[in-house]
């Protein structure tokens, strides 16, 4: 469909207050799902962290890895192994997440940033500690629980206009390296930076009251109501941890937090730059 110049005009027009309000503040998007294995999603993403850092924000980008860590656990002959939906990591499989996220997928995004028209830094959590953790349950092996956020290696990144691409390996207190879920790392990030929003870019349209039913999607909910909502059954499955992650977010002061699909085109940009926005926000 053919966009007129006078459409473009308008969009452009509606945007502009949202981008007085963010001009300056800082963003955190979880980048993670089908957006990162598909290449039209992956450069629609791209481009709209691209468009976010000329219009002034501070984003910092912290993204997971999962299906790349499945394929290479595969490639060497090593089963992925889950404990109550959590990938159990031994000191082997630590390696090849260590390599896989740390190397090969951070590199990845740095580049693309690039090629898009950014200045982008790869980061892990054992960069200048940015992330320190312990072990989190003994019985998930090297899966850690984040303790301390260096926060300075980012900020100084943002004031040198670079976005900071962050990959959740953390360092342990005694020489260990950890794996960290990606949610729980961003969640907490954007609370160490107060952030003005914590976006999660997901598989799913955001929280449906019905999950049956794709338009039964819950836009705003209060984090007072997320107990109420996991008792009724609403929020149940892989959207606790999502939710969970959103709600810490918010209690940890970060102004909002949204979780968005990823699988449509530009949804960052929908949720950001429209008035209508995109998927569940809590606050």
């Amino acid at each position: 469909m053919d966009i007129s110049n006078s459409e473009r005009a308008h969009v452009l027009v509606q945007a502009l207050p949202y981008i007085k309000k963010y001009a300056g503040q800082t963003l955190v998007v979880k980048y993670g799902g089908n957006a990162m294995l598909d290449e039209e999603l992956k450069s629609a993403v791209m481009s709209d962290i691209v468009l976010m850092q000329l219009v002034g924000i501070n984003v910092v980008l912290v993204h997971g890895g999962g299906p790349e860590i499945n394929t290479m656990l595969q490639k060497v002959g090593k089963e992925s192994r889950f404990v109550g939906g959590m990938r159990y990591t031994d000191p082997e499989t630590m390696e090849i997440v260590q390599q896989v996220l740390a190397g090969k997928v951070n590199k990845d995004l740095v580049q693309r940033l690039e090629d898009a028209g950014g200045k982008a830094i790869g980061l892990c959590g054992l960069d200048g500690s940015l992330l320190k953790a312990d072990m989190l349950d003994e019985n998930l092996g090297y899966v850690g629980e984040i303790r301390e956020v260096n926060t300075q290696i980012l900020t100084d990144a943002a004031e040198n206009g670079y976005i900071p691409v962050v990959s959740t390996v953390a360092a342990g207190y005694h020489g260990e390296v950890f794996n960290v879920n990606a949610d729980t790392a961003a969640a907490r990030i954007a609370g160490e930076l107060g952030a003005m929003k914590l976006i999660l870019l997901t598989d799913v349209r955001g929280l449906l009251r019905d999950t049956a039913d794709e338009e039964s999607i819950i836009p705003v909910l209060r984090v007072s109501e997320v107990a109420r909502l996991k008792r009724e059954g609403v929020i149940s499955g892989g959207m606790i941890p999502k939710i969970d992650c959103a709600a810490d977010a918010v209690r940890r002061g970060v102004g909002r937090a949204h979780i968005i699909d990823g699988r449509i085109p530009h949804s960052i940009l929908v949720e950001l730059f429209t008035d209508e926005g995109i998927g569940t926000m809590l606050y």
